[in-house]
């Protein structure tokens, strides 16, 4: 195996190639970081022994929650703080958001393009008090940027519908 380094071929030896193996992860879209840190899910996929909830009151639990308008992730933490539900998919072999789906509570919009939304109208916000913050500009179009590719991938997907776009004019009615 040959690594490049400052035009010159070097000979790389196991330990670099299996770092490189290992930190190939996707990266972020406007930042330098790998996001490499994240929860250890345990082995065992089976709901853990010592929680005594049942899958039908995980259901209505979540049912309940999603009808006074919490997300999915905040249902998420909700379970775990709470009650205990470490992993709603052990307990109830489907995950929230096809429970949702199931009952007819998802939300129209996916969950991380409703925060996207919700953070470039804040950012717009911030830029109508101080028009000359020029790193703020910079950063509302990167999450813009962020939002359309988003939306592309979703439209594709077929999670929004094929006419959706997002106009910043209209953008906090979205998220009101």
């Amino acid at each position: 195996v040959h690594a490049t380094h400052g035009g010159s071929f070097e000979r790389a030896d196991a330990r670099t190639v299996r770092s490189v193996a290992r930190t190939a992860t996707m990266g972020r879209m406007h930042t330098p970081g790998k996001g490499m840190s994240g929860s250890a899910l345990p082995y065992k996929r089976s709901s853990p022994s010592w929680l005594k909830i049942t899958s039908a009151e995980v259901g209505d639990i979540i049912a309940k929650l999603a009808k006074k308008g919490m997300t999915p992730s905040q249902i998420g933490v909700l379970l775990r703080d709470n009650h205990g539900v470490a992993q709603v998919n052990s307990v109830t072999n489907s995950k929230i958001l096809r429970i949702l789906k199931g009952q007819g509570l998802a939300p129209t919009l996916p969950e991380d393009l409703y925060c996207l939304i919700k953070k470039a109208v804040s950012v717009r916000k911030h830029m109508e008090r101080n028009r000359k913050d020029m790193d703020s500009k910079f950063r509302l179009i990167l999450i813009e940027s962020r939002i359309h590719r988003l939306a592309r991938y979703y439209k594709l997907a077929k999670k929004l519908a094929p006419n959706w776009k997002y106009d910043s004019a209209t953008a906090s009615t979205l998220v009101a």
